[in-house]
């Protein structure tokens, strides 16, 4: 047990931040802005410790299942702590914009971040790296058409009819990923799974036999880790608000930072995958996310605008709409030969350091 408190020193470090954040959040909020941005910055760490003890958790699952069941776990948790994290900031000060930002850039951070500079660092260790394109293929095609469906076409409703396409668009959406979950784990699995044949099986070791304790584990720390994060965004959301007013700082700061908090863990898992030669792993988990943010945050946000009656600006701006369609197209094309090297790798960042750069000129 004491070992098992040890390992989670992140978590309990998160849990202690938020148990000592709620009595001092009308200091937070109210002591000025310099106090409220460093606050939210403290918190902001303290999310980041619990995301990173999530995400060890899901991997621990992952590996336990292997794949495609295990990067659907990854993704799937970090899917996870950036709704708990949006519908709490949007329940705390609605913004128009935030969802659509969130979810721009966490496409932008996956798809041009973590595939970008894994496939770099990866190809530069090992030169080409091996993959399954079936899965490259299945996840572009399925992200440009939920993109379109949720991101493109809202552009075009009339406002008095936004509720009725709303519900459209949760039931596409719905629609798409129960497809997508049955060819995953159904009889097209193979699609997102690769042999590598050079891959040597380890030997059972005496931890296997505590597995079902460890996995047990695993689940309890990776929900109560969620609901740590929600606490802890309760307050950061209000602290920053007050932080950032008046500050001058890029509209979509606050998108970028909750995608970034959400893809964390994953950038850190990727890396490894690419460094391992593992390639099909880093695929699965940059163009899952980027696909499993889309199709399962668009619903559940959706959905919360239809409670409430409130809606948001879900339509891309034109830049955004450049960018995501040269991102899925230079995506096409790098990814349909099974292979990546460090050339494509190098394009998809070259397209995040210029999402970064749009980002700050406030575009």
């Amino acid at each position: 047990m004491l070992k098992h408190i040890i390992e989670e020193k992140f978590l309990l470090l998160a849990l202690v931040a938020a148990i000592v954040a709620y009595p001092l959040e009308p200091l937070m909020v109210h002591g000025g802005q310099g106090v409220a941005l460093l606050s939210a910055g403290l918190l902001v760490v303290a999310i980041i410790c619990a995301s990173l003890r999530v995400a060890h958790h899901a991997e621990m699952l992952a590996e336990k299942v292997g794949d495609p069941y295990g990067t659907m776990i990854l993704t799937l948790a970090a899917v996870l702590v950036e709704v708990v994290i949006l519908a709490i900031m949007m329940s705390n000060a609605p913004s128009p914009t935030l969802v659509r930002d969130t979810i721009y850039s966490a496409v932008m951070l996956d798809i041009n971040g973590i595939l970008g500079l894994a496939a770099l660092m990866g190809g530069l260790k090992h030169g080409e790296q091996s993959y399954n394109d079936d899965s490259a293929r299945t996840y572009s095609v399925m992200i440009l058409t939920a993109m379109g469906v949720s991101m493109v076409v809202p552009e075009f409703i009339p406002e008095g009819r936004w509720a009725l396409y709303s519900g459209f668009t949760i039931g596409a959406m719905l629609v798409l990923y129960s497809l997508f979950l049955r060819m995953q784990v159904g009889p097209h699995s193979y699609f997102f799974s690769y042999n590598y044949p050079e891959k040597k099986r380890r030997k059972p070791s005496a931890e296997a036999e505590e597995a079902p304790v460890r996995t047990g584990f695993s689940i309890g720390v990776l929900v109560f880790g969620v609901v740590v994060i929600g606490a802890l965004a309760e307050v950061m959301s209000k602290a920053m608000d007050v932080g950032l007013e008046g500050s001058g700082a890029p509209p979509v700061l606050s998108a970028i930072l909750v995608a970034a908090i959400s893809a964390a863990p994953e950038i850190l898992t990727a890396l490894r995958a690419a460094l391992a030669n593992r390639m099909q792993s880093v695929v699965n988990i940059a163009l899952g996310a980027s696909l499993s943010t889309v199709i399962l945050t668009v619903p559940v946000m959706e959905a919360m605008a239809l409670y409430t009656g409130q809606p948001f600006q879900m339509a891309m701006t034109p830049v955004q709409t450049v960018m995501a369609f040269i991102t899925l197209l230079v995506c096409a094309i790098n990814l349909n030969d099974g292979e990546t090297n460090a050339i494509e790798g190098m394009t998809h960042f070259v397209l995040f350091g210029t999402f970064v750069m749009l980002s700050l000129l406030g575009l």
